[in-house]
C-alpha cells in the first residue's frame, strides 16, 4: 500500500469525504484526490496537514505496520533509491523510523537539487531543526533568509513560511519536525 492509499483507506475508515480532509488541510479535493490515486507525491509540509486533519502521525501514512518499540536504520536502508519518497516539489526524503508508532518527533533526510525545487513557501503545525549535511542552500524563515554550509543548524516555528533554495548543484540535510500531540490540541 503506498503513502495515497493509506490516506484513502485511513479517511474511508473514518467515514470522511476527500472535501471535508482537504477543506481541513486548505488545500482542493482536487489535488487530495491526486494524492490519494498516486498521482502527486505531496511534500511532507502537506503530509503534515494531512495527519493532522485524519488524527494520526506522519508515520502511520507512511507505513503499514507500526510498532512502539526501537527503530535501528542502517545506512543500507537510506541509500536503497527506492525507500525514498520523490515529492511534487522537486525534493526527495527519507523517513527515519517511520515504522515508528506516536513518535513526538519525525526525521527526515532531504535531498534537493538545484533547479528541480519549485519555489514555494511551506508552512505546518510544530516545530522544525535543519541540519546541512551537504551542499550550500538559502533556507528562508519568514522574512530572513539565512545562507547554510554543511554543519550549519535553524530551529524555528514551522507556522512561519520557509522554503529552500540550493545554491549547489545538490543539497542533503537532516530536517526533523514536530508534531501537535492530542493532548496539545
Amino acid at each position: 500500500m503506498n503513502i495515497g492509499s493509506r490516506i484513502r483507506y485511513i479517511r474511508q475508515e473514518q467515514k470522511r469525504t476527500q472535501e471535508e480532509i482537504a477543506k481541513s488541510c486548505g488545500f482542493t479535493k482536487s489535488l487530495l484526490s491526486k494524492i490519494e490515486n498516486g498521482q502527486s507525491n505531496p511534500p511532507v509540509s502537506t503530509l503534515i496537514k494531512i495527519a493532522a486533519s485524519l488524527g494520526v502521525r506522519v508515520s502511520d501514512l507512511l507505513e503499514e505496520q507500526s510498532a512502539q518499540t526501537t527503530v535501528y536504520n542502517s545506512v543500507k536502508q537510506y541509500e536503497d533509491q527506492e525507500k525514498w519518497v520523490e515529492t511534487n516539489k522537486g525534493y526527495s526524503f527519507f523517513a527515519f523510523a517511520s515504522e515508528r508508532r506516536d513518535k513526538l518527533i519525525q526525521p527526515y533526510l532531504i535531498t534537493a537539487k538545484k533547479g528541480n525545487v519549485k519555489q514555494h513557501g511551506f508552512t505546518h503545525e510544530g516545530e522544525e531543526f535543519i541540519y546541512m549535511i551537504k551542499g550550500e542552500m538559502n533556507y528562508q524563515v519568514g522574512a530572513t533568509q539565512y545562507t547554510m554550509l554543511p554543519g550549519d543548524s535553524i530551529y524555528f516555528n514551522s507556522l512561519e513560511k520557509h522554503l529552500l533554495i540550493p545554491i549547489t548543484d545538490e543539497v542533503t540535510y537532516l530536517a526533523i519536525f514536530t508534531q501537535k500531540t492530542d493532548d496539545k490540541k
